[in-house]
């Protein structure tokens, strides 16, 4: 299990300087992420109410961007460069494999995320600080649903040559009950109400996720 979680950690802190050095995700997706917001305030003008329904799934539907955006690009860059090849062949388990580049990407997405939270607060004046708690777990929870969705995917999208716009829309239809649970889920805790019950749908969907993704990871990278 050391062996393992060594494993884990390595291969999500190699991904991570990889994407740092490359800049493939921040650079391309928080601009746009930043206009998002700020249209989004533009338009729905100052009333509190109406953007609180409304920033949790612009922040969600810039997060499932990142995701299809970052985990495509990752798997593009290591077929070119072979450490694809190199990762099939060493001895180390699929899982671990998947695990570390989906915390990874996991780790992206809440920064992703917690910028553009930040963002709406400075310049809307939302009450963030409802249920600051609830809305931390709501945030990680939905950010790892969809870093091991991405993970899938973009291993998926990698040994099959699915071309990009094919990609985002397969991504959107998995994503659909995650990202229902993270936007309701999200707007409760700005409300200052209670999400437990969307929660629990996150929870369900990382569950699955992450079985699936441990289970497909191999026999995908593999075909």
């Amino acid at each position: 299990m050391t062996a393992y979680l060594r494993n884990v950690a390595a291969l999500a802190a190699k991904d991570l300087r990889t994407d740092l050095r490359a800049r493939h995700t921040m650079a391309i997706v928080m601009p746009f992420a930043v206009m998002l917001v700020v249209t989004s305030g533009l338009v729905f003008g100052p009333g509190r109410t109406m953007l609180i329904q409304v920033l949790p799934g612009i922040i969600w539907l810039g997060a499932l961007f990142a995701a299809v955006l970052a985990s495509e690009r990752s798997f593009e860059n290591e077929c070119a460069d072979g450490a694809l090849l190199g990762l099939i062949l060493a001895p180390v388990p699929r899982g671990a494999v998947f695990t570390g580049k989906a915390i990874a990407l996991t780790a992206q997405l809440i920064v992703l995320e917690a910028g553009m939270m930040l963002l709406g607060v400075i310049l809307f004046d939302l009450p963030a600080m409802a249920r600051p708690l609830e809305l931390t777990v709501v945030m990680f929870t939905g950010a790892a649903g969809l870093g091991a969705l991405g993970v899938l995917f973009g291993a998926f999208a990698s040994a099959t040559q699915t071309r990009s716009g094919v990609f985002p829309l397969l991504a959107l239809v998995l994503a659909a009950p995650m990202l229902l649970g993270a936007t309701r889920g999200t707007a409760a805790a700005l409300g200052g109400e209670d999400p437990g019950d969307w929660l629990s749908l996150l929870a369900a969907f990382d569950l699955i996720a992450w079985s699936l993704g441990a289970l497909l990871f191999e026999s995908v990278l593999e075909d």
